[in-house]
């Protein structure tokens, strides 16, 4: 799966604080200026927020991964499959 975000958004996104309900009496059209405004997130909303919180967290370099792939290629035991980065390619702009 791949997610694309762009620098900008994901950063806002990340940066934005949580939001809290704040409730609000009913009141009349004439008497707005004392109003308040309610808002709520759905479970999807909140658990989409925690998704992009926990990636903008992660680090840029999986090393882990690096250091494994390192290690495979200097023992020689790293091996290309070229039809399926062909498949994946085609795959890719398709």
């Amino acid at each position: 799966m791949r997610i694309d975000l762009t620098q900008t958004a994901a950063s806002q996104i990340a940066s934005e604080p949580n939001q809290k309900p704040v409730s609000a009496p009913d009141v009349s059209a004439t008497d707005v200026a004392g109003a308040e405004d309610r808002t709520t997130l759905s479970s999807a909303e909140q658990s989409l927020s925690e998704l992009v919180g926990a990636a903008m967290s992660s680090p840029d370099i999986r090393q882990d991964k690096v250091d494994a792939l390192t290690a495979a290629i200097n023992a020689g035991k790293y091996e290309l499959d070229p039809e399926k980065i062909a498949s994946s390619m085609i795959d890719e702009h398709a």
